[in-house]
Formats: C-alpha cells, structure tokens, sequence
C-alpha cells in the first residue's frame, strides 16, 4: 500500500505542474508552458496506468 500512497502524491504533485502551466498557456499565451503542460501530462498518464496497476494489486 505505500507504493500506491508514493503514487497518489506523485500524481498530485504533477497535476499541480500541470495546472500552472496550462493556466499560463490558456491566460498569458505563454506557448513554452503548453510544452511544459504537454509534457508533463505524459507522465501523469504514465502515473495514472502505473497507480492502477498497484491498487489492484494491493486490493488482491
């Protein structure tokens, strides 16, 4: 259970990058933050399969 705690705190710390950069693409047109956003929500779905396998694991 404390890899899928580890992952649950990885996700969120990414959201949270995510949505800074997505704000300041979509409200100041800053375009090097959509890279940033597009990138890092790459590794949140990485995260997202990664935490799915674990919590079944851990149901099991």
């Amino acid at each position: 259970m404390e890899e899928v705690t580890k992952l649950v705190a990885d996700l969120k710390a990414q959201f949270e990058a995510f949505s800074k950069d997505a704000d300041l693409l979509v409200n100041a047109n800053n375009k090097t933050a959509g890279a940033r956003a597009r990138k890092v929500s790459l590794a949140i779905d990485k995260l997202t399969k990664e935490f799915r396998k674990k919590s079944i694991e851990a149901t099991k």
